[in-house]
């Protein structure tokens, strides 16, 4: 479910309203990327919350952005690493963010995957090297294509392509034991 083109004309004229249903769309997406970051569930708000205040204080360039979940994630994961970096200043950067939370995988298909190989998986996801890990996670579990993930992360799409790959044959490797 996305914002549509109106929501953001309204959210830049100061509708409160719509910047509720705007933040209804995204927070919880946004929660759980963060949570991976900084492991805990209130600084994951806070941080959430002081993403949403800077989307409303400089409200009036949203019509300018294009891909508004990108976007949502990028500036999120700034802010959480932001914070890492201010709370823990020996963590510089996401290489050296050991251990990146993965929302759990939820299976459409829930009545024929049981909760013990769901489980399974999202233990083999954790073990991926970090950026492995965020690349993965923003490609097979957010969903987001190659080409924004490369962006954001400041990377090539070939890159993207490496990390895949990576993942699915460690992946692969654990699960088929």
């Amino acid at each position: 479910m996305g914002c549509g083109d109106w929501h953001v004309d309204k959210i830049v004229k100061g509708d409160e309203l719509a910047f509720r249903f705007f933040v209804d769309t995204y927070s919880k997406d946004l929660y759980y990327f963060v949570l991976g970051y900084v492991h805990t569930r209130e600084v994951a708000e806070e941080v959430v919350s002081d993403v949403f205040l800077e989307v409303w204080n400089n409200r009036t360039c949203l019509g300018e952005i294009r891909q508004m979940k990108s976007w949502l994630l990028i500036l999120a994961r700034n802010k959480a690493i932001s914070y890492l970096r201010k709370e823990t200043p020996e963590v510089v950067s996401f290489d050296e963010i050991d251990d990146f939370y993965v929302p759990l995988v939820q299976s459409p298909d829930h009545n024929l995957i049981s909760k013990e190989e769901i489980d399974e998986i999202n233990w083999t996801i954790a073990l991926l090297p970090p950026k492995c890990k965020e690349v993965f996670t923003l490609a097979k579990i957010e969903g987001l294509p190659y080409k924004e993930i490369a962006e954001m992360l400041d990377i090539s799409v070939k890159t993207i392509n490496i990390h895949i790959a990576k993942a699915l044959n460690i992946i692969a490797g654990i699960l088929c034991k």
